[in-house]
C-alpha cells in the first residue's frame, strides 16, 4: 500500500469529485474490488511458486516466451510513466506554497534528487523509502481520525455533516454516467498494489505471508480510499470545493476551506512526501526490471552492468533519461500534462492486469492437467478472470469515449514494437 498511495488518491480524486460528486466513494470501492480479484489471481501463483519478477516469470512459463517478454517490458514502461505522473504532481503540490515557481523547475529539482539517490547503494533507497511510506500511511490514518473528530464534534448549524454525501444533488449528482466515465481515472489510484508480486521471492514463509498480505488489501482499501473520502466529503459539500480541475488536492482544500490552515499545510507536505515516495519506488522498480530483462537476454546487455555498490547504473540512468521527458512535458504543456499522463498510465496498467489474469487462466489449466491442488486458490475462478477482463474492456471503452483514443490505439502499436524487438533479440541468441 505504501508504494500505491499517491497522486491517484491525493490529487487525481479532484477531477472525479467534480465529475461524479460523492459517488466517487462507490467508484473507489468498485475499483478496489476488481484489483482485489486480480491480486487473488496473482496470489495463487506466487504462493504456489514464489519467484522474483513473478509477472514475467509466470507468463513465460505458462503462456509462452513472447507473453513473458512483453509482460516484463510493459511493467518497465508502466513505471516509467508512473514516475512521470508523480513528478508532474509533485510540481503542483509545490505550487500550493509557491505558485510563482514554474512546474518544470520543481519537476527538474526533484528529478535530480531522486535520480542521485537511486545511483547510490540500495541502502540509501531503502532507508528513504521506509520513512516516506511511513509518513503517508500514518498521515492518512491520522487524517481520518481527525476528520472523524471534526465530524462528531460539529455544531448542528454547521455544514459539517454526513448528510453532505446525499443532500447536494444526491449521491449521484451527475447520474450513474458521471461515475461510469470516471472509472478509468479512478483505476490509476490502484496502480502499484500488485507490487507484492515483486517481493514474493524475498518474503519469509511466502505460503503464509503472501495470502495474509493479499487478503488484508481489501480492508486497507476500505480504510485508505473509501474511508478517507467518506470522511472528507462529509466535512465540506462536494460542490463547494474550490478544486480548479487537477490543480489542487481535495485533501488539502477541504481543511483550507474549513479554516484549519495548519492542517492544510501539513497535509500538503505529507502529500508531497507521498508523491516523492511513489516516484522513488517507480525509479527503483523500473531500473531493476530493466536490469532483470537484460540478464534474461531480453534487453541490451549494457543494462546488466552492476557497479561495485550493487547498483545497475546504466539501467538507472537510461530509465531516468526517459523520465526526464516529464520535465520537458511540464515545460510545454504544464496545465494538461498530468491528465494526459494518467490516461496513458491507465492503458499500461490495465494491460499489466490483463496479462496477470490471462496468465492465471493458463496456470490453472496447467495445475488441473497435473492434478495439483494449490494452497491459495483464487476467488471464483475462472468466472472472476473473465469478469476482471470484461471490466478492463470497459475501462478501455471509457478511455476511447473520453477522448483518449490515442492511449487505446497505442496498445496494438506497442505489441507490434515489442514483437519486432522480441524477434530481433531471439535471432541474436
Amino acid at each position: 500500500m505504501g508504494g500505491a498511495i499517491g497522486t491517484g488518491l491525493f490529487l487525481g480524486s479532484a477531477q472525479v469529485i467534480q465529475a461524479a460528486g460523492p459517488s466517487i466513494i462507490l467508484g473507489y470501492g468498485i475499483g478496489g474490488f476488481i484489483v482485489f480479484l486480480i491480486l487473488r489471481h496473482l496470489g495463487e501463483m506466487i504462493a504456489h511458486e514464489p519467484v522474483s519478477g513473478s509477472f514475467s516469470h509466470f507468463a513465460y512459463k505458462y503462456w509462452g516466451r513472447f507473453p513473458g517478454f512483453i509482460t516484463g517490458w510493459n511493467y518497465w514502461v508502466l513505471y516509467i510513466l508512473v514516475a512521470m505522473a508523480e513528478l508532474t504532481a509533485i510540481a503542483k503540490y509545490v505550487n500550493y506554497w509557491w505558485p510563482q515557481v514554474p512546474a518544470w523547475a520543481s519537476a527538474l529539482f526533484f528529478f535530480i534528487i531522486i535520480t542521485l539517490l537511486n545511483t547510490r547503494n540500495v541502502k540509501f533507497y531503502g532507508e528513504s523509502e521506509f520513512w516516506l511510506s511511513l509518513v503517508k500511511v500514518v498521515a492518512v490514518i491520522s487524517m481520518i481520525l481527525f476528520g472523524g473528530y471534526l465530524l462528531f464534534t460539529a455544531s448542528p448549524d454547521s455544514q459539517v455533516s454526513v448528510s453532505n454525501l446525499w443532500t447536494h444533488g444526491g449521491f449521484f449528482p451527475a447520474g450513474f454516467d458521471g461515475l461510469f466515465y470516471m472509472l478509468a481515472f479512478i483505476m490509476f489510484a490502484f496502480g502499484g498494489i500488485e507490487l507484492i508480486g515483486m517481493a514474493a521471492a524475498e518474503a519469509e514463509d511466502p505460503e503464509k505471508t503472501i495470502p495474509k498480505a493479499i487478503n488484508q488489501v481489501v480492508f486497507r482499501i476500505l480504510i485508505f480510499y473509501v474511508g478517507s473520502l467518506t470522511i472528507l466529503l462529509s466535512l465540506v459539500p462536494w460542490n463547494q470545493l474550490n478544486l480548479g480541475g487537477l490543480d489542487k488536492s481535495p485533501f488539502v482544500m477541504i481543511f483550507s476551506q474549513l479554516g484549519i490552515g495548519w492542517a492544510a499545510h501539513l497535509l500538503n507536505f505529507i502529500i508531497l512526501t507521498a508523491a516523492l515516495s511513489v516516484f522513488n519506488s517507480s525509479m527503483y522498480a523500473n531500473s531493476r526490471m530493466l536490469f532483470s530483462l537484460a540478464e534474461q537476454g531480453n534487453a541490451p546487455k549494457v543494462f546488466a552492468q552492476m557497479t561495485k555498490d550493487g547498483v545497475p547504473l546504466m539501467a538507472t540512468l537510461f530509465s531516468a533519461l526517459l523520465i526526464f521527458g516529464c520535465v520537458i512535458l511540464n515545460y510545454i504543456v504544464p496545465e494538461g500534462a498530468l491528465s494526459q499522463l494518467i490516461y496513458i498510465v491507465v492503458g499500461a496498467l490495465v494491460l499489466n492486469w490483463a496479462m496477470i489474469t490471462i496468465t492465471h487462466l493458463k496456470f490453472r489449466k496447467a495445475m488441473q492437467a497435473q492434478q495439483i491442488k494449490t494452497s491459495f486458490p483464487a476467488l471464483f475462478s475462472p468466472f472472476s478472470n473473465y469478469f476482471a477482463l470484461g471490466f478492463i474492456a470497459v475501462i478501455l471503452y471509457i478511455m476511447w469515449m473520453q477522448g483518449f483514443k490515442l492511449s487505446v490505439l497505442m496498445m496494438p502499436v506497442w505489441f507490434g514494437i515489442m514483437f519486432i524487438l522480441f524477434k530481433l533479440l531471439s535471432d541474436k541468441k
